[in-house]
């Protein structure tokens, strides 16, 4: 939990870092599966293969690094390039102890940081990242075979916070995120969060 003072007193809200770094293990774990065979794979993301969509999983992370100490998340790379076939997993957890670094004060979850979609206090982006974190996970996992052990209570504040950025189902084309996809109100939670941001919870990779 972190306490946060204003006019009528001190209030206190939930932290969300620890369902934060629980869905970044995850992720960890999904890249550390990937085999270099692999990398060329379509995903989900239809503008990404493997090898690009694990760019931008690391690229995700550093940014998340990065804005805590105030800088813009507008302007920085949507990918990174140059990692070695067999170093993705190794990427993915450097980045991710960067993070932990970066959030390590209560502080930055008050902080207001620009985003490209608006401004947000530090506690609500970093619940909305963890919806998209999950979101990449399952690119990931579906377009290699995986099965992650996803944690119910994470995608279901990761849910809320998705649907808080992203009110409505329907999507203006300036933003990175296609409409929702319709699915069952009694979907499987990750179902749920990966149509509401744009995908189709059936997509598998091309048959043999």
């Amino acid at each position: 939990m972190t306490t946060t003072t204003s006019a009528d007193g001190p209030t206190t809200t939930s932290d969300p870092r620890p369902a934060f770094f629980t869905a970044a293990q995850i992720a960890c774990d999904a890249v550390d599966r990937v085999s270099p065979a692999q990398l060329a794979e379509p995903t989900p993301c239809t503008e990404f293969d493997v090898r690009a969509l694990l760019g931008h999983v690391v690229a995700v992370l550093h940014r998340i690094a990065s804005v805590a100490s105030g800088a813009p998340a507008i302007g920085q790379v949507a990918l990174v390039t140059g990692v070695p076939d067999d170093g993705w997993g190794s990427a993915a957890r450097t980045a991710l102890a960067d993070v932990r670094a970066a959030w390590s004060d209560p502080a930055v979850l008050d902080r207001e940081l620009r985003l490209p979609f608006g401004t947000l206090p530090g506690a609500a982006a970093l619940a909305s990242w963890t919806g998209e974190l999950s979101t990449h996970t399952w690119d990931l996992a579906v377009a290699t075979g995986q099965s992650p052990a996803w944690e119910e209570r994470v995608l279901a504040g990761a849910l809320a916070a998705v649907r808080a950025k992203l009110p409505t189902a329907e999507r203006p084309p300036e933003l990175p995120f296609g409409d929702a996809v319709p699915v069952p109100d009694d979907a499987p939670l990750i179902d749920r969060l990966v149509a509401w941001q744009g995908r189709d919870p059936h997509w598998r990779p091309r048959p043999e």
